[in-house]
């Protein structure tokens, strides 16, 4: 089950994908379809990420987390 970590609401449009960046803020960039889009910031609420959680925007809009499924593999560090 997932728990919500924002307060503000993302209201979508059609023709956008959107993620959660490396930044913490919510981020919204064009699909294919639309070729007028621009990439863009949504938002201004910041949100912090904890390891051994999955971020993303749920169908009401806000900012949403559940613990990841790893099945018992060990993550290892990953390499520049």
């Amino acid at each position: 089950m997932a728990e919500r970590v924002t307060r503000e609401k993302v209201d979508r449009e059609d023709g956008y994908l959107y993620y959660l960046g490396r930044d913490g803020y919510v981020w919204r960039t064009p699909m294919k379809n639309n070729s007028r889009g621009r990439k863009s910031k949504i938002g201004a609420e910041r949100v912090s990420r904890q390891e051994g959680y999955l971020y993303f925007i749920d169908k009401s809009g806000y900012v949403a987390r559940t613990k990841m499924n790893r099945r018992g593999r060990i993550r290892r560090a990953r390499r520049r």
